[in-house]
């Protein structure tokens, strides 16, 4: 895959060679917060906000890369505590047992709280301008709080077994994971510095972005294996998911059809730009 080959080979570079570390005499903690950062997945978030970067500032590649880092753990910590026994009490992710399966709830929980915390840290410290840093503290936060994913997975949790319509369906993921994948291009954005039009056009594509995403999860969880995925499936039918919603082959053209709107929000975007987010599309997305 080119764009995986270009993007996130050096990342991951680099975050083995910045891995951060925790001080102290806990006999597990350090081990547990750098096994789940290394424990890899798609790291589809830090290919958007470097695709970005690469195509619209490629001097600012090597100054993007802590803020990718910074993007990976929250959405990390994320993950846990979606794993959680209180959430999905899930016992693998990215192939790996989860940390309250391999360690310890509070272990979990605690990795979860200081991945969160730490990726504002990890983006404070970024070489670009102390008003790029806010921007995108400030995208970030807006955008995986209680504005986006945390009230997006609240009403994931509140309603499971209580059917929505899909306008709600809709409202859930456009918060609990299309937020944050269209923050990764908008961080992209304002680490490249450009204007306000072209912000707002790149993070509503990343908001259909986001949605095709969490409707493909939804296939996948109904169609594929826990070996194959490296997480649980077959694991949504309390949840409400667009296959659940949907059945599985209206999910399945709704997919289709979501690839081919997404065209109208590539042609607001600058066409060097538009090409390499089209390219990623149909190579995540078989588009």
């Amino acid at each position: 895959m080119r764009v995986k080959a270009e993007f996130l080979d050096s990342f991951e570079s680099y975050l083995r060679e910045n891995l951060p570390s925790v001080e102290g005499f806990h006999p597990h903690f350090s081990k547990a917060y750098q096994e789940i950062i290394l424990a890899g997945g798609k790291r589809f978030r830090p290919l958007l906000l470097l695709s970005v970067v690469h195509t619209c500032a490629p001097s600012l590649m090597k100054n993007a890369y802590p803020v990718a880092l910074g993007l990976e753990m929250l959405h990390t910590y994320s993950l846990i505590h979606d794993d959680l026994p209180a959430m999905d009490d899930a016992d693998l992710r990215r192939g790996e047992t989860t940390l309250h399966v391999a360690y310890d709830e509070v272990t979990a929980i605690l990795v979860g709280d200081a991945l969160n915390t730490d990726a504002f840290c990890q983006i404070s410290q970024a070489p670009l301008s102390a008003e790029t840093r806010i921007e995108l503290v400030q995208a970030l936060a807006q955008n995986g709080g209680s504005g986006g994913m945390v009230i997006g997975q609240a009403i994931d949790c509140e309603f499971e077994d209580k059917r929505l319509s899909q306008k709600e369906l809709e409202f859930l993921h456009t918060n609990k994971t299309a937020r944050l994948i269209a923050a990764s291009l908008l961080m992209g954005a304002i680490i490249c510095d450009l204007d306000a039009k072209s912000r707002d056009n790149i993070y509503s594509f990343g908001l259909k972005l986001g949605l095709l995403f969490q409707i493909q999860d939804d296939i996948i969880d109904a169609t594929s294996s826990a070996e194959a995925e490296g997480k649980p499936t077959g694991n949504d039918e309390h949840k409400n998911s667009f296959v659940n919603l949907l059945g599985l082959e209206e999910a399945i053209q709704y997919k289709e059809d979501f690839i081919k709107s997404l065209n109208d929000e590539l042609n607001t975007l600058d066409k060097k730009l538009a090409d390499e987010l089209d390219h990623i599309v149909k190579e995540y997305f078989n588009g």
